[in-house]
């Protein structure tokens, strides 16, 4: 687990320095980063996408995991906990309310081949080198993002703790499952969710993303009979 929590102290530690840097901002710098993350999440996005190799396994991932996502209406659950939460801790205003920092940083975090293949080979041989290159590019990432999206960044570290410490720990039974064919097109769906924030960010869209983020595990089952 040493590549897990040096991702987790990572994430956490940029923020916190994000967060910093965003109490003395002036609201025009702080929309302006705001709009330079989106656009470059918008990147993030469409490069990802091209990791899908079977249309037919985004299309129904899409569905099926937007229809389990609303029908136990994740995001506004998740809305709900942000909200008791800012009411707590939060003190000020910013651009984005805590659960959509938490939201935008988990999958940015936490989608692509690197976290899974990263939380795979630390699980199943002990390298931790690319959770680790991880590690330092999402401290970076989280300083920008924390510095633009506020205090719910820092929640994504949970995130990262569950994702990739469950990998690492059954590594041994997800590693067959886990295929570059399976790894390929999770990303894709995560991509497109990732491609569907920054038109949030941008206020281009109101996508309500919680509810798709199952969408991200169900190729994991679809890529075994298609």
């Amino acid at each position: 687990m040493l590549g897990v929590w040096a991702n987790v102290g990572a994430v956490i530690a940029g923020s916190l320095i994000g967060i910093l840097l965003k109490k003395g901002m002036p609201e025009k710098i702080s929309r302006a980063m705001t709009t330079a993350v989106a656009l470059a999440v918008l990147y993030i996005g469409i490069d990802g996408m091209l990791s899908g190799q079977n249309t037919l396994v985004l299309v129904l991932s899409m569905v099926i995991g937007g229809l389990i996502g609303n029908f136990l209406d994740l995001d506004r659950h998740l809305e709900n906990v942000g909200k008791r939460i800012e009411n707590k801790f939060q003190k000020g205003g910013g651009n984005g309310s805590l659960a959509e920092g938490f939201v935008s940083a988990t999958l940015l975090f936490c989608v692509g081949a690197m976290t899974i293949v990263g939380a795979l080979q630390s699980g199943l041989s002990g390298d931790h080198e690319m959770q680790f290159t991880k590690a330092i590019l999402d401290f970076i990432s989280s300083i920008v993002l924390a510095s633009a999206l506020g205090v719910g960044v820092i929640l994504a570290s949970i995130s990262v703790l569950l994702l990739q410490g469950s990998i690492v720990l059954l590594a041994q039974v997800a590693a067959p499952f886990l295929t570059d064919y399976v790894i390929g097109e999770m990303t894709c769906v995560g991509s497109v969710l990732i491609f569907a924030l920054a038109l949030n960010m941008l206020g281009i869209t109101r996508i309500k993303l919680m509810n798709f983020v199952p969408a991200i595990f169900i190729p994991i089952l679809l890529c075994r009979f298609m």
